[in-house]
């Protein structure tokens, strides 16, 4: 049986982080290695981990900000070919914020679909471009590697019109104004693994809660998306780290009317300065926000529940009822306090949660007599480029394509 390499890439506006699998058809992929680079355009610094958290190779570049992208990259490739040895790499497979209201599937990467995605910067001003640099440097890098894209949209182009669609002229809902909702790659691994622990609960309405920077919800009828917190960009719906989550589109006219605001001001307070840091005016961080003293931090923290609860009815309605909840994410994955306010404020929708069991992060955390199973699962997006760079690759392969 064939044995490939392929790489995963997430990449950020100052960081790039990989992981390294060793795919076979049949089996799960094996994840042989994850690493970043971190400080790019300032003093890159490259760090591969092996799974146990063994260093296997590290470099700096001290004061170098003028560094490519591409030499980065093929410093990378080049240590993954050494650590592969006598496995070919095959492919890379990104995670791309914005696929539009096209793309419902990962997407073998052309000159085509490059400029497609080129254009949907401005939904994503914060993660697309970022998501399309590396693209372009392992093209020039490595020209002959299979790039395939993988969507943080195309889970949820299985909602409903209603669920995609603002009540605004619909010449501008045509062109592309509408709700597209994001963090897909974490549901769809969520929707997938809940297979694995309750076959039936998967089967049945579930709502996921992906608590961390970045924070959204999704509603999940039989394993599919039906409706998310999140919208027209990653600005919606819940306060997340920075950013304000849902808000009054008259507080943006206030902004710029009487405030005098610029589009890049309110972009810069909405994007950077606002959720939990501008609730608490500590931190972003919800482990500072829960230890500290600070009346705000508290504060900061309230909200977040109370939108978090809020939102929750407002899922259950879209799916008719509520069979389970998932937590996941950073916060959601470790932050037992959270999740029993969250649960406390929707014991109206039959929550009720086993404190034992949720003190230890255990996979399921609802008491017996819960109406609603209660979840924590660790989501793992990595995993979930990784499979479907696997499946473009089997698809080509099928074709008889010579990769």
């Amino acid at each position: 049986m064939q044995q490939d390499g392929v790489l995963v890439i997430n990449a950020g506006s100052s960081s790039i982080k990989f992981s390294l699998y060793l795919s076979e058809e049949g089996i799960k992929p094996i994840l042989t290695c994850k690493g970043q680079v971190e400080g790019i355009d300032v003093s890159p610094h490259f760090l591969v981990k092996a799974p146990t958290g063994q260093v296997l190779h590290e470099r700096r570049w001290l004061d170098s900000p003028d560094i490519s992208h591409e030499d980065l990259f093929k410093h990378l490739i080049d240590w993954v070919e050494d650590h592969l040895g006598e496995v070919r790499l095959r492919a890379a497979g990104h995670r791309v914020v914005h696929g539009g209201a096209v793309y419902s599937a990962p997407m073998l990467i052309t000159d085509a679909l490059l400029d497609e995605l080129e254009e949907l910067v401005p939904l994503a001003p914060l993660h697309q471009p970022h998501n399309l640099a590396p693209i372009r440097a392992l093209r020039q890098v490595h020209p002959d590697l299979i790039q395939v894209a993988c969507f943080d949209t195309a889970f949820h182009r299985s909602n409903p019109w209603q669920a995609q669609t603002f009540a605004l002229p619909r010449r501008l809902t045509m062109e592309g104004v509408k709700r597209y909702g994001f963090h897909g790659l974490s549901y769809e691994y969520i929707a997938r693994t809940l297979k694995a622990y309750a076959p039936a609960t998967a089967r049945a309405k579930v709502v996921a809660a992906h608590l961390g920077n970045g924070t959204s919800m999704c509603a999940i009828d039989s394993g599919k998306s039906v409706a998310s917190s999140l919208g027209f960009t990653a600005l919606d719906g819940l306060p997340m780290g920075t950013r304000s989550g849902a808000l009054d589109p008259g507080v943006v006219l206030y902004l710029m009317q009487q405030k005098g605001m610029s589009a890049a001001e309110i972009e810069d307070l909405l994007y950077r300065k606002s959720g939990l840091l501008g609730v608490s005016g500590v931190s972003s961080d919800m482990r500072v926000l829960l230890d500290s003293l600070e009346p705000r931090a508290a504060e900061a923290v309230e909200l977040f529940v109370y939108r978090i609860a809020r939102e929750l009815g407002s899922l259950a309605a879209a799916l008719g009822g509520l069979d389970a909840l998932v937590f996941t994410g950073g916060i959601g994955e470790n932050a037992a306090r959270i999740r029993t306010r969250v649960c406390a404020l929707s014991q109206w929708l039959g929550l009720k949660i086993d404190e034992e069991a949720n003190e230890q992060n255990a996979p399921l955390i609802s008491a017996l007599d819960s109406r609603v199973s209660i979840w924590v699962i660790p989501t793992d997006e990595e995993m979930m480029i990784a499979k479907h760079t696997r499946e473009v690759l089997r698809a080509l392969r099928s074709r008889g394509e010579h990769i």
